[in-house]
């Protein structure tokens, strides 16, 4: 029985039952308050950061970091002691969305195609739209970029941002808006949540569920000079206690981007106070995977990309006002898994998927002060290498095993110790990887879908195409990239992309083209149909983002690509290679290329 006192709360069919709170002070002979209004559906604001580790806030202990709005999350609600996600973006994002083990989903890869989730699997928000929900995300998706795999074919109705993996430039940079290409406005988070603060304010009278996937601390490590001027002179008392090591610019830089992340979470908070709605709103708030560099992380192995503790601890911060007692602090293991079957038990609402879900709801952890729970096994797998965490274990990816709760570093290998969990975890770690059978580069044979019937807009970037001849990506990471380096008329750029239905497409070609090599001939061809058009108005802008960036960029740099209309071309259903070439060239070289953009006529 929930007992607090309490000035409103709604608890909707937990655990099936639904069961209305009001202030009464006398209950009825049942035990459970009277029911004295209608239930109102629970909003829910989700906010996910990226690359953003356990100990970049000051909640957990970080001395060099003020977040005091997401520290007062946790104050007002319910803090998670050991949750956990995966390593890496892709996987996380999926299985947030999912309730189900990325390895189930066709996510193997960040970039390349390898970042995309089965069409077939059902997503957080068509099981809330299908409640009633008006659904929206804003920032960075990392789960596919071309229908059936966008984020307005998965359930929200609303989407802006990028939806790729890394990006070049955090102020005011293109982006989409619903498949259209728009540009942002001011540095990205704070543009971010200003959309999200409208999407509140226009469905304040009705339940919405809104997704804020930020894409800092992630690099490049730009931030406003509010922030930066907060830590550039700055003397850190906490460093990563390893070998490893980062620049000091790159730590200073990460702990301002998360300190404005704790702004614009102050905003939205503020927002949800002034109309009312806090206490009828479930906010979330957590990380992706570990910290993008090696700095302090509650002196935990290993960071981004690891399956250790370090890679894959992140924080988790539920408060639903007056329903969640504020303050509570849950040591049982959770993950990004049970972020569906949760929300869905805290609002009444089904689930309505067409899979299983591997996740649990974590509604009992909530809410209840004494709840049942059994023992479980979460598994972290990134690159071949897979871990698994017990309530007190972790058995790493080379069988040692770490008595967590006394020894979160994992310095003291126990395995001989304690051979039979050792021998337990081990059967459990091969059980779990016998039955998922994790998908690889080798193994995926899904094309770059094009022309979805239900969209309009289609884009075909650079990240997912092949150079042939002389030309080159802009850098090795494929999602910031564009081609370049354009030398004759032999070269050119595929695509291997199935067309889901016939149709006319207007084409546009995002690019740049030097004066001295004004005047080329572009042919677009698919199959049988083709498109040529001549380009003649120079485009040659600087690289940019190095005057933004706080440290050293590993991503490509960027610039400012134009548009130009190629042309309307008829595409026929079906897999084939999309070519594009350059028949006629009168300078020495090309253009550079950053994407197409398709829209159905």
């Amino acid at each position: 029985m929930y007992t607090s006192q309490l000035k409103k709360i709604i608890l909707p069919f937990f655990l099936g039952i639904s069961v209305i709170l009001t202030s009464c002070k006398e209950e009825s002979k049942s035990g459970t308050s009277q029911v004295t209004e209608k239930a109102k559906k629970p909003n829910i604001v989700l906010i996910m950061s990226d690359d953003q580790g356990w100990g970049d806030l000051s909640m957990n202990g970080n001395t060099d970091i003020n977040t005091p709005n997401i520290d007062a999350l946790g104050e007002n609600g319910a803090s998670f002691e050991n949750f956990y996600v995966q390593p890496v973006c892709s996987p996380t994002r999926a299985e947030l969305l999912t309730g189900r083990h990325f390895t189930r989903l066709g996510v193997h890869r960040t970039s390349a195609g390898g970042e995309r989730m089965n069409v077939n699997e059902t997503t957080i928000a068509e099981v809330f739209k299908k409640a009633g929900y008006e659904t929206a995300a804003y920032g960075k998706w990392h789960n596919g970029m071309q229908a059936p795999y966008h984020p307005n074919s998965r359930g929200f109705d609303d989407y802006y941002g990028f939806a790729s993996g890394h990006w070049g430039n955090y102020f005011s940079p293109m982006l989409e808006h619903n498949g259209k290409i728009v540009k942002g406005d001011g540095f990205l988070v704070d543009d971010l949540t200003n959309h999200g603060i409208d999407f509140i304010q226009s469905n304040k009278e009705k339940p919405f569920f809104l997704y804020l996937p930020l894409n800092t601390p992630h690099s490049p490590m730009q931030v406003p000079d509010e922030y930066w001027n907060r830590f550039k002179d700055k003397e850190l008392a906490l460093k990563y206690l390893g070998e490893e090591s980062s620049t000091i610019e790159h730590t200073k830089a990460a702990l301002a981007m998360v300190e404005n992340i704790d702004y614009n979470v102050g905003r939205i908070i503020n927002r949800l106070k002034e109309l009312k709605l806090e206490e009828n709103t479930i906010v979330i708030y957590l990380s992706d995977n570990g910290p993008n560099g090696w700095r302090w992380n509650g002196n935990m192995k290993g960071n981004k990309g690891s399956t250790d503790e370090g890679g894959v601890r992140t924080p988790f911060i539920v408060q639903w006002k007056d329903v969640i007692d504020a303050g509570k602090t849950i040591s049982q293991i959770g993950s990004a898994i049970d972020l569906l079957p949760t929300l869905t038990a805290l609002s009444g609402i089904a689930n309505n998927t067409k899979e299983p879900l591997d996740g649990l709801s974590l509604a009992p952890l909530l809410l209840d002060a004494n709840p049942k729970w059994e023992d479980r096994f979460i598994f972290n797998h990134w690159s071949g290498k897979t871990s698994l965490r017990s309530q007190q274990y972790r058995l790493d990816y080379e069988d040692r095993l770490y008595d967590v709760v006394k020894d979160r570093g994992q310095q003291i290998d126990v395995s001989e110790q304690f051979p039979k969990i050792t021998d337990s975890l081990k059967k459990a770690k091969y059980d779990w990887l016998t039955e998922i059978k994790p998908l690889t580069s080798e193994t995926d044979d899904r094309p770059i879908t094009l022309g979805h019937p239900d969209f309009e807009y289609t884009q075909i970037p650079a990240r997912d195409g092949i150079p042939h001849g002389n030309i080159e990506r802009s850098n090795r990471f494929p999602n910031d990239t564009f081609f370049t380096n354009w030398k004759n008329v032999k070269d050119s750029i595929t695509w291997d992309i199935e067309v889901l239905e016939d149709g006319k497409f207007e084409v546009e070609i995002y690019y740049t083209l030097a004066e001295k090599n004004k005047g080329v001939a572009v042919q677009l061809i698919n199959g049988t149909s083709t498109l040529v058009t001549r380009i003649t108005d120079v485009n040659d802008p600087p690289l940019k983002g190095m005057e933004n960036d706080r440290d050293l960029r590993q991503e490509s740099y960027v610039k400012n690509f134009k548009p130009k209309r190629l042309g309307e071309i008829f595409l026929r259903k079906g897999r084939r290679l999309m070519i594009l070439k350059l028949p006629h060239m009168d300078g020495n070289a090309g253009i550079d290329v950053r994407l197409l953009l398709f829209k159905r006529l």
